[in-house]
């Protein structure tokens, strides 16, 4: 793991996110003492399309009623 200062990080960004991309973790530090850590990210999970199937109700799309409109009415 490298470690790094504050002004280096900002020098040298690109480059550290290329090694970063890599696998490498890098420690950013400010006057030696470690504030942050440069790691790769885990590719999200995959979705799965349907996981919590519904039937919506023909009602489901009839205008709301007058008192219902009201009460989301600031």
């Amino acid at each position: 793991m490298e470690t790094v200062n504050v002004h280096e990080a900002k020098t040298n960004l690109s480059q550290l996110l290329k090694r970063v991309s890599a696998g490498a973790e890098v420690i950013i530090a400010r006057r030696g003492v470690p504030i942050a850590r440069l790691c790769p990210l885990e590719p999200p999970a995959a979705r799965v399309p349907g996981l919590l199937e519904g039937v919506v109700d023909e009602g489901f799309f009839d205008p709301l009623p007058d008192e219902e409109i009201k009460a989301w009415e600031p």
